[in-house]
């Protein structure tokens, strides 16, 4: 009798995986070993990136040890500026081997329509990424939200799940499908044509969710590698591995910072908004922060800060509009907050660093 899984969780799986010890979410680290061997193959010394992230380089050789999701996600983005490659993840998602993604893809690519394939990564993409949470709607939308990771540090990831996610769909269906609605968190950026015009459409920047929709009929396209029997066995042993996941620690701070990042380049975010878009009260936040060591405009604060930090690298980015993009109604006031964090001005840092990255050619000696 083939075996069919229960799609979903019943009361005793609930109260086991609550029981169960709580850890940061893990990956099976397939983007990392593919953005170390990229990056290696370009000549990058990888091992200081691999430090920076937390991460050694006996965890990437070893394709069966799971890494943590935030490494990860930390580890593309420092690769990244070392490759001086702002598509990086992009890049990476539009040429590695679907079936680097393992059983996910698989148990995908086994199943009868296009409409099963994305129920099935949403209910499984914990397998392979548990920072990653997509949402399948019948009407054809994935939206994507995150558990214990932080968003606004994980550009890349994103810009390479989402690639990926279009490719799997096209190769499934054998179509040249195409989304017909594709939203980021993130802030546009000069790459953002090229992303466009492999996807096959508009890209809407700044927004407030992650979310790429696929016409809502191609949810019935059957999918060329259907397969009844392998998917029923495939299905068996992702429900196995779903069993073996552990609850996750998502701390408040990074559910805070997640909450407030689409918020910000639309002003200042109060505590009031994110404390609703939480389920909770604002008391309430307030006083779990607190418990913590932190205070919402300490977390606020320093998410800016980070993110100041980063969008000062693009040179393309003017700082009147870095300044938008983090919540500050005029150029002036995040001058001033900017040199209270750094002692500089945001002149000044780009300056500096540019001069790091470019050193000027010895003289020569007469």
């Amino acid at each position: 009798m083939p075996f069919t899984a229960n799609l979903t969780a019943t009361k005793q799986e609930v109260r086991s995986r609550a029981a169960a010890p709580s850890m940061p979410p893990s990956a099976t680290g397939a983007l990392a070993r593919l953005a170390v061997a990229r990056a290696a193959a370009s000549g990058i010394d990888v091992q200081p990136c691999l430090s920076r992230a937390g991460l050694s380089e006996r965890q990437i050789k070893n394709r069966h040890a799971r890494i943590g999701a935030t490494n990860q996600a930390a580890l593309v983005g420092l690769l990244a500026e070392a490759l001086e490659d702002d598509l990086f993840g992009f890049h990476l998602g539009q040429s590695f081997e679907l079936g680097e993604i393992g059983l996910l893809y698989y148990v995908m690519a086994s199943a009868p329509t296009l409409r099963d394939a994305l129920c099935r990564a949403e209910r499984y993409a914990a397998i392979t990424n548990e920072g990653i949470a997509p949402i399948y709607s019948q009407s054809g939308e994935v939206r994507v939200s995150y558990v214990g990771l932080a968003r606004h540090a994980a550009r890349h990831q994103v810009e390479f799940w989402m690639t990926g996610l279009v490719r799997v769909a096209q190769q499934l269906t054998s179509l040249r499908l195409s989304p017909i609605h594709l939203t980021l968190c993130h802030p546009r950026h000069a790459g953002a044509r090229e992303i466009e015009a492999f996807l096959g459409c508009a890209i809407a920047f700044d927004a407030l969710v992650d979310e790429v929709r696929f016409p809502s009929a191609a949810g019935n396209a059957v999918l060329t590698g259907a397969d009844p029997y392998l998917h029923d066995l495939l299905l068996g042993y992702s429900e196995e591995a779903l069993a073996h996941r552990v609850r996750l620690a998502e701390s408040l701070r990074t559910r805070v910072e997640n909450a407030v990042m689409p918020l910000l380049p639309h002003g200042r975010p109060r505590i009031s908004e994110i404390a609703r878009a939480l389920g909770t009260s604002q008391r309430t936040l307030s006083r779990r922060l607190t418990e913590e060591g932190l205070s919402f405009e300490s977390v606020l604060e320093e998410m800016r800060r980070d993110l100041a930090l980063r969008y000062l690298r693009d040179t393309r980015l003017s700082i009147s509009r870095i300044a938008w993009l983090l919540g500050f109604r005029e150029a002036t006031a995040f001058t001033h907050a900017f040199r209270r964090w750094t002692g500089q001005s945001p002149t000044e840092a780009r300056v500096e660093r540019d001069r790091t990255l470019n050193p000027p050619p010895p003289q020569r000696s007469s």
